[in-house]
């Protein structure tokens, strides 16, 4: 076998579905012989909105057709507001979706691309040679075991994988803060009809999506399509029973938070719902991405205490390593060491991300002073793009050598990209998975000698740009301006990325 994964969430079930545009078998491992019904992420947010759009996933897993568009209306950071309304281009997207959702959407793709999924086989060893690595596994038959050339662990924040590698998975445990969520019902008279702003007697308006910092906790709403709203609260040093969370205990921490009385009650319908306290976080992440030939994605690799972007992160991990590993295993240029290079820089500016909000969500009046005096900044357009380019991940620019063209490290922006065929959106001829060279010239003269590993595309487009070559993932590894685009540039660009495949 090419690759085994273990872990068949989002993480998993995508990087297999990379492999499988790659032309590369995998088998995807997963201990529970259904998807975990427990609610946990409600949806995407920012760059990987883009990416899963790049891969024709976006109107499955939103439910609507055409391309993604972008909030022009509000976000939040540390619970205060960005008015993005003060952009003339927003980089903040936002997919809203049960994680059960993407998991069923991702599954079947799979299945589409005829990867082998198998539930209820759950991973319990491993050994590595230089040729591969040995799994055990324990499955419904009985142990048996696995040989592959690569295994990878998108198998969560206690990743067996990682354990059984040896990797350390260092970071900070934070013990002070308890996190109450529960999915409930609320009276028709407290939500504005036109907004769907609460208003709370004894406190006041509250907005959805958008978290509250009080002088005793935290609290946040959120109305979510198809479900009954989520309300969650956060509290420092209130450590909780051993007893199971309940309705009553959130509704005496809301109280507590806001000073005011909101009467939830149990959500309609049967489920699955969100009822869970949970004390503390963990800011961790891994020693190493890569031993020898296991890789880790995901929570496996990096885990946040605050900000809500693990997902982001983690299916930008699985797109990023799917197309290396292809390339590796096809005989075309083994890039698998920029895995690392390129995604633990993502995952380090994550946690000064996460670090910033928990600072500005503390208790305390100096911390109460500190958010009146960032507040006013946030009338700044300036500062309202700096803090918005970070929460969408939109900063995100893997290393380039010296000199290198502005687009170069940066994911390519989206282009209406007129071809013989007809207006077509870059998106849409990135969903193969393959490299692209986009050909801007005025005299369409581009073309990839010795390699039919690099697809080509003859087109023009309202920019100054006149070529752009693409890594399978839409990241920009070179292009032009020039009228005349330097062919040299362009054969060591194709040769350092792709060399030259050895089958089709």
């Amino acid at each position: 076998m090419d690759v085994v994964i273990v872990g068949a969430g989002p993480n998993g079930l995508l990087l297999a579905c990379e492999l499988a545009l790659g032309g590369v078998r995998s088998i995807v491992l997963d201990r529970r012989t259904e998807p975990s019904a427990e609610p946990r992420s409600n949806g995407l947010v920012g760059q990987v909105v883009r990416v899963v759009d790049r891969r024709g996933l976006f109107e499955p897993l939103s439910g609507h057709a055409g391309p993604p568009r972008p909030n022009n209306a509000y976000f939040m950071f540390a619970a205060m507001p960005l008015d993005l309304g003060l952009l003339a281009d927003s980089p903040v997207y936002n997919l809203p979706v049960p994680e059960l959702d993407t998991v069923r959407v991702l599954e079947t793709r799979a299945n589409e691309l005829g990867v082998d999924i198998r539930r209820g086989h759950g991973f319990t060893g491993l050994s590595q040679d230089g040729e591969g690595v040995t799994l055990t596994v324990d499955g419904p038959s009985g142990t048996y075991e696995l040989r592959a050339q690569y295994l990878v662990g998108a198998d969560g924040a206690h990743s067996p994988v990682r354990k059984a590698a040896g990797i350390a998975f260092p970071g900070v445990t934070y013990d002070r803060s308890t996190n109450r969520t529960a999915h409930v019902a609320l009276p028709a008279e407290l939500v504005d009809p036109t907004t769907g702003a609460l208003n709370i007697p004894g406190h006041g308006r509250i907005l959805p999506f958008l978290p509250v910092r009080t002088a005793h906790g935290g609290f946040a709403y959120a109305p979510l399509p198809g479900r009954p709203p989520l309300v969650a609260t956060t509290e420092w040093d209130q450590p909780a029973t051993g007893e199971p969370m309940t309705l009553d205990e959130l509704r005496d921490s809301v109280r507590r938070v806001l000073g005011a009385d909101i009467p939830l009650g149990p959500p309609p319908g049967d489920g699955p719902h969100v009822l869970r306290r949970i004390n503390g976080g963990n800011t961790r992440v891994a020693e190493r991405y890569r031993d020898g030939r296991v890789f880790l994605v995901g929570d496996a690799a990096h885990v946040f205490a605050a900000g809500g972007t693990g997902l982001n992160l983690g299916m930008q991990d699985a797109v990023n390593l799917g197309w290396k590993l292809a390339a590796a295993l096809n005989g075309a240029a083994d890039v698998l060491d920029t895995y690392e290079t390129e995604r633990r820089p993502v995952a380090d500016r994550t946690i000064t991300f996460s670090r910033a909000q928990a600072a500005l969500l503390a208790p305390g009046d100096d911390v109460t002073g500190l958010r009146q005096v960032f507040g006013e900044l946030l009338a700044q357009p300036g500062v309202v793009r700096s803090l918005a380019t970070l929460v969408a991940g939109a900063d995100v620019r893997y290393p380039v050598a010296d000199g290198a063209h502005p687009l170069a490290g940066w994911l390519a922006p989206d282009l209406d990209l007129c071809t013989p065929d007809g207006v077509v959106r870059l998106a849409e001829l990135v969903r193969t998975a393959r490299p692209l060279l986009i050909d801007l010239t005025e005299d369409g003269e581009l073309s990839v000698d010795g390699s039919d590993g690099v697809d080509v595309v003859h087109a023009k487009a309202d920019t100054d740009v006149t070529a752009l070559l693409l890594r399978p993932d839409s990241y920009v590894v070179w292009a032009s301006n020039d009228a005349h685009p330097d062919r040299d540039e362009l054969r060591a660009a194709v040769e350092e990325w792709f060399g030259v495949p050895a089958r089709a």
